[in-house]
């Protein structure tokens, strides 16, 4: 990969002021939906002309694949068993740093819309006390429970609700063109999520809702992930609304950037697509995330704009950990001890002269476990001692899976317990004990599986 010069950082002497910053935040997107990353179905043609400009990180993974435990990540740039939201439904500590906090204090307008789930008030507005730093608010704590796909209420920033028609993505695209139309051009730069709930499922309507007439479209898909085919779970019955979804959603990404082009914004606006984790469909657990399995960890990740526009495709192994501090090195806003991970942009211009070769996930609710990957090799503990909705870790583990992704990237054969792979364990056991230490928790003891 070619060196970033100073004409294209994102701090380039050429913006009169650091670069607006804007998260495309979708919820439970697989990363293999996306064109760019091999799906051959046409869902993502915004996203992937996004990638063709930008930055695709080929091998992006979230740090914790549950719904807040992820925002938490994303929001502290520290670990859940760190920030304390280590599962849904417990309150981000309101005195939490947050990087809502650091870009205002740069200077930026910070602003949230959508999905909000870090203050656990479900159907009730999210109070200023606890909306960490972001000025402007329209958002909902749980957005599943005060709107449907066709029935959309959030709150504004006097905790009012508002009322939306349209689609629900629609709705909150539509939201956020209104905020670049009112503040893109004031001379203030900006930082602006856009949290979707899409792909998730509507939790009180136990399925998936793709707009009407999307799911049709793709009854009878041309692509099936090879982890799904022969499982059970319910992606037969969900995949076509899944996919339905995927496609809205990046029309709706097709529309934020062309509003960005409209609006003479694009050239000084970087752009995150992102999402908190991936998709099972219940074929590992009873859930639709919650395990350390590939479908369920590995996101996708793209970004264009002022320093991004370089049409490369980042083939290290990077977390969802690791984006705080690339987005306040974006801002020029000093990057916090504290943060637990590494400013993407020091791979770029290879600050950084050895890129950790793993990354490291908790998992939480449906059980304790904890698990690192490599690019060859995944290694997982559990504590089955533990439950999952109240332990938030254990002092005792036990292997639970080990895959070698090179000749098993879909992860159909757990080698965990086999003598031929115990060197191989052994080794992933103490990167794991390495990663976990280094995240603030205790060292384990960790039980060899038979």
């Amino acid at each position: 990969m070619s060196r970033i010069s100073a004409a294209n950082s994102p701090r380039s002497p050429s913006l009169k002021t650091p670069p607006n910053v804007l998260l495309f935040f979708t919820d439970q997107q697989r990363w293999d939906t996306v064109g760019a990353y091999g799906n051959p179905m046409g869902l993502t043609l915004n996203l992937d002309r996004m990638a063709a400009r930008g930055v695709r990180f080929e091998r992006a993974f979230t740090c914790q694949p549950v719904c807040a435990p992820a925002r938490a990540c994303l929001q502290t740039g520290r670990f859940a068993t760190e920030h304390g939201v280590w599962r849904n439904a417990i309150l981000l500590d309101p005195a939490a740093e947050t990087i809502g906090h650091h870009f205002r204090r740069q200077g930026y307008w910070t602003a949230y819309i959508g999905k909000w789930h870090l203050a656990n008030l479900i159907t009730k507005p999210v109070p200023k006390e606890y909306r960490t730093g972001y000025e402007y608010w329209l958002a909902s704590d749980t957005l599943e429970y005060t709107s449907h796909p066709y029935r959309v209420t959030m709150f504004d920033g006097d905790g009012q609700p508002v009322h939306l028609p349209g689609y629900r993505v629609d709705a909150l695209t539509d939201a956020a063109i209104r905020y670049l139309e009112a503040h893109g051009s004031d001379g203030k730069p900006f930082f602006l999520t856009v949290s979707y709930i899409e792909p998730h499922q509507q939790n009180d309507m136990n399925k998936l809702c793709a707009p009407d007439g999307y799911a049709a479209r793709y009854r009878d898909p041309l692509y099936v992930p090879w982890d799904l085919v022969g499982a059970g779970g319910d992606w037969r019955k969900e995949l076509p609304d899944y996919y339905g979804m995927v496609a809205r959603l990046d029309e709706n990404l097709g529309r934020i950037l062309a509003a960005l082009d409209r609006l003479d914004l694009a050239r000084r606006t970087v752009v995150f697509f992102l999402t908190d984790h991936g998709c099972h469909f219940r074929t590992r657990n009873r859930e639709y995330k919650r395990s350390p399995h590939e479908s369920s960890i590995r996101i996708p990740l793209v970004a264009q704009g002022p320093g991004f526009d370089r049409g490369a495709v980042v083939p290290e192994l990077v977390s969802l950990i690791d984006l705080p501090p690339t987005l306040l090195e974006i801002a020029g806003a000093p990057i916090p001890a504290a943060m637990r991970g590494t400013s993407l942009l020091s791979l770029f211009d290879r600050r950084k002269a050895n890129w950790q070769d793993d990354v490291f996930v908790q998992t939480s609710e449906e059980e304790v476990g904890r698990a690192v990957r490599t690019e060859h090799w995944k290694y997982s503990v559990h504590a089955p001692e533990k439950n999952g909705g109240k332990d938030s870790s254990s002092e005792r583990y036990v292997e639970q899976y080990l895959y070698d992704l090179e000749h098993d990237p879909w992860e159909r054969e757990n080698l965990i317990g086999r003598p031929e792979h115990r060197a191989v364990a052994d080794e992933m056991r103490e990167r794991l004990i390495r990663r976990m230490v280094g995240a603030g928790e205790r060292e384990p003891e960790i039980v060899r599986a038979r």
